[in-house]
């Protein structure tokens, strides 16, 4: 008999903000906290959450009834640095499909995810 795991894979657990506001972990959660007081400060704008980048369009194979759907990355922040875009991914485990998908995001987009851990 296979004992239960308790908690979750990763040990992150989600958080909701008294405004309802859902975060994947209190890290996640923290860092907008700073990333907020950073905006307030000026030394960043145009402070964003969950930005969708679409990194491979949808597809339909031969044969294939319906098509297989686009492959998009969601990063937590996306704000301006000194005019620069930055797009941060808050991670405590770099799991391998977040390690294609930053990949692919540099390879196919152009663009660095920086990791804040």
């Amino acid at each position: 008999m296979l004992a239960k795991r308790s908690g979750h894979k990763y040990g992150n657990r989600k958080v909701i903000t008294a405004d309802g506001t859902k975060f994947d972990s209190l890290a996640e959660l923290n860092r907008w906290g700073h990333l907020k007081m950073l905006q307030r400060a000026g030394h960043i704008s145009e402070l964003r959450r969950q930005v969708v980048f679409e990194m491979v369009p949808s597809v339909k194979f031969a044969g294939a009834g319906r098509a297989r759907p686009a492959i998009r990355y969601i990063a937590d922040f996306v704000y301006l640095e000194k005019g620069t875009e930055v797009i941060e991914d808050v991670k405590g485990v770099e799991t391998p499909e977040f390690k294609i998908k930053r990949h692919l995001m540099k390879a196919l987009l152009g663009r660095e995810v920086r990791v804040i851990k």
